[in-house]
């Protein structure tokens, strides 16, 4: 085999995006979900992960950029496979991670350059805001989070 070169090798491989999100509730046990004005369905609060940032980096400033506030990022509830959109060519690989409970919405500051709103929902009332693979993956985040990780696909 002849040798190639790191950036024609590189060059070749499967590439894939990262994003990192952050499961908060509130004392009643409800999901803190975000609109966002690019999207047409609800998700967690949360992003990309930039270069030469970890997913729990990306987690912890998405947070603050996103609401305003400064949580404590917990343990990796699990991470998720998502194939390729129509809108998104390549693969996605999300990390969620356990972001705590706070007492309400009380001290959020929303970013209304990229969320319409925000709110705490049971999980019942999310199945109405998220896409099938995203109630799927917060179904699972509230199964392991009193302990245990997901992996989904």
């Amino acid at each position: 085999m002849a040798w190639i070169s790191p950036d024609d090798f590189y060059e070749k491989i499967n590439k894939t995006v990262a994003a990192a999100g952050a499961l908060i509730t509130d004392p009643a046990g409800r999901v803190l979900l975000v609109k966002p004005n690019y999207r047409d369905h609800w998700g967690w609060p949360g992003g990309h992960v930039d270069e030469g940032e970890t997913p729990e980096r990306a987690c912890a400033r998405e947070v603050t950029e996103e609401l305003g506030l400064r949580l404590r990022v917990g343990r990796l509830l699990g991470v998720h496979w998502v194939p390729p959109f129509p809108d998104r060519p390549l693969p996605l690989v999300h990390f969620l991670f356990d972001c705590g409970t706070v007492p309400g919405a009380g001290d959020i500051v929303l970013q209304e350059e990229e969320l319409d709103e925000c709110g705490f929902f049971d999980e019942d009332q999310a199945r109405d805001l998220m896409p099938p693979y995203l109630v799927r993956r917060l179904h699972e985040a509230l199964a392991v989070r009193p302990g245990g990780t997901y992996y989904l696909t």
